[in-house]
């Protein structure tokens, strides 16, 4: 069994995910980067997970809106490395098209919704009972399961409200789960992001560069990966050991109410 701890991490070959992989490897974690069809960013992935300090670093596909290849990632993370000491639910999608809410469509709701929120429940779910099962007493980081929302979690869009709602109730879990797993010593946390440059931004970027040059947020840059995985080693770290439930934000002060 490996004295280092083990992280796994959806949807971590690119983007907002590759941020947090690098993060955790520097800090020594054993990192499982779970991706659902690009294999190639996947194996860069821990690449530059062990190159920054990983002990080591798999990649895992399993589509986590799918309950059954969500279990199966657990299972193999637990055959390679004998415990799970961090679930970090980072794996998500926008809509294929953005279009007005009244013209959202059942079938895009559904697949939004399963891969940002029905997947990660039912994955974090499985993953907290096996945490509890394996459990460490008196370890000197308790085990830990990290919600990465967004924004939209508050800020309504109109023309993405799957998104939005998606997030939203990602929020809601979060709560949940630290809520119920408080008493068994395992610690849940919400890192939410605001406008962060990922493939996924790169179809807006040229409209933020303007609003954020404009003072949208306080501080006027673009958020990066790294930004969040920062963040994810934060709450993870152990530190935080009378708290949990806890919203950290990477926003630029984005969520600040201003006149």
């Amino acid at each position: 069994m490996m004295e280092s701890r083990v992280a796994v991490v959806t949807g971590g070959g690119r983007g907002i995910g590759r941020g947090i992989v690098s993060s955790l490897a520097a800090d020594g974690l054993a990192v499982v980067v779970n991706y659902r069809s690009d294999a190639s960013a996947a194996e860069e992935a821990c690449r530059l997970a062990e190159s920054a300090g990983s002990p080591k670093a798999m990649a895992v596909r399993a589509d986590v809106a799918d309950l059954d290849q969500g279990r199966a990632l657990i299972d193999r993370t637990l055959e390679a490395f004998g415990r799970l000491d961090l679930l970090v639910n980072n794996a998500g999608v926008a809509p294929d098209r953005r279009l007005d809410i009244l013209e959202t469509t059942p079938e895009s709701w559904d697949r939004v919704l399963g891969i940002n929120l029905r997947g990660p429940f039912f994955l974090s779910q499985y993953a907290a009972s096996a945490m509890l099962d394996r459990a460490l007493p008196g370890g000197p980081v308790p085990p830990t399961i990290v919600f990465v929302t967004s924004i939209s979690s508050e800020f309504a869009s109109v023309n993405r409200p799957e998104y939005c709602v998606s997030k939203a109730g990602m929020s809601m879990v979060a709560q949940l789960f630290a809520a119920r797993l408080a008493e068994q010593g395992v610690r849940v946390y919400e890192v939410r992001p605001g406008i962060i440059a990922t493939d996924m931004t790169a179809g807006v970027r040229e409209a933020y560069d303007l609003r954020i040059a404009d003072g949208l947020s306080p501080i006027r840059r673009w958020g990066t990966p790294e930004d969040v995985g920062k963040a994810v080693s934060a709450v993870a770290s152990g530190l935080l050991g009378f708290s949990t439930g806890q919203v950290l934000y990477v926003d630029g002060g984005l969520n600040l109410r201003r006149l």
